[in-house]
């Protein structure tokens, strides 16, 4: 069942097209992964989806209705986004950052209620955020802040979540430290994830779905395991790979080639 949907979408910055009468289907209470070249589009079509950016024709659908059409507030309480590269203004706490995810829920007649502040202290538990909720978010290290960027997607209690380039300026370990939060989100509470990411390894180790886009389109789409391949590889990305299979979780790996430096002694050598 598709949550999200694409019809005939076609988007652009300026005079310049960016994405042309793209059709998408994202599963329900999965993973799914965009990856592309850089510049293919990918953050422009998760904007597009959050209704961040007005289409040049076509229409976003959420639930089947068209995203266009519903009020803010409604949509908010459906979908959150957290941009690439989100900053905080200085000073700003933790909690007071994750508080902002109760926005949606917030009106003249009904402010702060006990069920926000559940919501927060929830979200501050999912992420590992509570000791940390009184520290200024610039005060903290690259994974702490993308953890509270994300408790404040969760306070705001959304089945979808869109990330563009959650993991981006993270080193290893705090990279697989928010694919694994992510990831027990999606198992414990069938959240459905959407996130772009640059790393394709990562990208079919976490995935459920993959979108790979290419010349303004869905190139192709699917489980990891069927559609990744040295030509879809070359296709996408211009590169040239041995595809093979993750040793430790049986999913796609890609080795590219390229030059660099080789233990092993080369056929044909003395």
């Amino acid at each position: 069942m598709s949550v999200l949907q694409t019809k005939s979408l076609t988007l652009s910055y300026g005079n310049t097209i960016i994405i042309d009468e793209l059709d998408l289907s994202i599963p329900k209470g999965e993973i799914t992964v965009l990856i592309g070249a850089n510049g293919c589009g990918k953050s422009t079509l998760l904007r597009s989806l959050a209704r961040l950016l007005k289409p040049i024709s076509g229409a976003v659908l959420l639930e089947g209705e068209a995203i266009a059409k519903l009020p803010t507030k409604e949509v908010a309480k459906k979908m959150a986004i957290l941009p690439q590269s989100p900053t905080a203004p200085e000073g700003l706490t933790v909690l007071q950052l994750v508080k902002q995810g109760r926005y949606p829920y917030q009106t003249w007649l009904k402010q702060w209620s006990k069920e926000d502040e559940e919501a927060v202290q929830r979200a501050l538990e999912a992420t590992g955020m509570t000791e940390l909720a009184e520290r200024p978010v610039d005060s903290l290290s690259g994974g702490q802040r993308q953890r509270a960027w994300i408790a404040m997607t969760l306070a705001q209690n959304t089945d979808i979540i869109l990330l563009d380039e959650p993991t981006t300026y993270l080193d290893m370990t705090h990279q697989i430290e928010i694919l694994d939060l992510l990831f027990e989100l999606n198992e414990k509470e069938k959240r459905t994830i959407v996130m772009v990411l640059h790393d394709l390894n990562l990208a079919c180790r976490y995935a459920h779905h993959i979108v790979a886009i290419r010349d303004k389109k869905v190139y192709a789409q699917g489980k990891p395991e069927e559609i990744i391949s040295c030509q879809l590889v070359k296709d996408v990305f211009q590169l040239d790979c041995e595809v093979t299979y993750d040793p430790l979780f049986g999913t796609p790996l890609c080795i590219p080639y390229g030059k660099g430096r080789c233990v092993f002694q080369r056929e044909g050598a003395s």
